[in-house]
């Protein structure tokens, strides 16, 4: 007999799922569209019913124990509450109440960057460690942390917000009201706009070379066009680095991590982004400039898309503890 958990990854495009067991093995996978401008109480209904489907094809002796929900926003841990989901349009919204009483199993809902932390170390990652950091490169930065052998949540579950750490003071807006924040610079969005001002800049590089062919501008052409020898990207994917250098080693300071891992979009990048990202915190000596502090690994995720369900799985799974 297995023990499963429902996982369920709720993200600002899709609504996916799956059983998993406790070797992370997934199976009855499902995935719900999100309808921009639907009803919060609608879209989890139309949730519900998939997760039923998935349910019902439990093989002989398989027993699910409860359900692990990640979603994007300000989630209240404690209170199992979506309090906001900006993207999603979702307020006040009893998800882990909603899930457990239509689907008849505890439910434990937290941040979906949290979540996904919880996931790699759980599923992801060969080697044990106590203190790591999680980034989701992505539109914006999420972020989870791992202390002590524990995932730090922070009052009402609403810590971790790294992507919101100002690394540029009086810099570019960001959708939080402050400006110069660490996502404004780091993320997957803002790669892609300082392509563009390169492409619109430099005419003659490869990269606009490549956008007149009708080649998309996103986060990944300008690594594309550096591996190429195009100068003028390998100086975008440099900028970049060193941002994203950064805010890597004020987190390192701060929470002095054994790992940190990267993950979302820009992580498809693999050692094209890990090994200079590496050099970077290495120059500086991984926050202290002098060869005192402790070698802080560099990891790409392991879980790739799925890293969302993985990390669901393991809150299921930690129902109770």
């Amino acid at each position: 007999m297995s023990e499963l958990v429902l996982a369920i990854d709720i993200g600002g495009t899709s609504m996916k799922g799956a059983l998993v067991d406790r070797q992370g093995h997934l199976s009855s996978r499902f995935v719900v569209p999100v309808v921009p401008g639907e009803e919060q109480e609608s879209a989890l209904d139309r949730l519900i019913a998939s997760a039923k489907e998935s349910l019902q094809s439990l093989s002989e002796g398989d027993r699910v124990i409860g359900i692990g929900c990640g979603v994007p926003g300000g989630i209240n841990t404690f209170t199992g509450v979506c309090d906001y989901a900006s993207n999603l349009g979702w307020k006040n919204l009893p998800v882990a109440r909603i899930l457990s009483d239509k689907l008849s199993l505890p439910c434990k809902i937290d941040n979906d960057a949290n979540a996904a932390m919880l996931g790699e170390i759980q599923f992801g990652q060969e080697k044990a460690y106590r203190n790591a950091i999680l980034l989701t490169l992505g539109t914006g930065i999420g972020g989870g942390i791992f202390v002590n052998g524990q995932l730090y949540v922070g009052n009402e579950g609403k810590g971790a917000e790294i992507g919101h750490m100002v690394i540029v003071a009086g810099g570019i807006p960001c959708p939080c009201g402050r400006k110069g924040c660490f996502e404004t610079y780091a993320s997957a969005t803002a790669l892609t706009r300082e392509a563009k001002k390169a492409v619109e800049a430099h005419p003659e590089s490869l990269m606009a070379e490549e956008v007149r062919k009708g080649v998309k501008i996103d986060a990944a052409l300008p690594f594309e066009c550096a591996k190429k020898g195009d100068e003028v990207a390998q100086q975008v994917v440099d900028q970049y680095i060193e941002y994203l250098g950064v805010g890597c080693l004020n987190l390192i300071d701060i929470f002095r991590p054994e790992v940190i891992v990267l993950s979302g979009g820009v992580s498809k990048q693999g050692e094209n982004l890990r090994q200079p990202l590496e050099r970077y915190l290495e120059k500086f000596g991984y926050g202290f400039g002098v060869d005192k502090a402790p070698k802080v690994d560099v990891k790409i995720s392991r879980l790739g898309a799925d890293i969302g369900i993985y990390g669901a799985a393991a809150l299921g799974f930690s129902i109770g503890e």
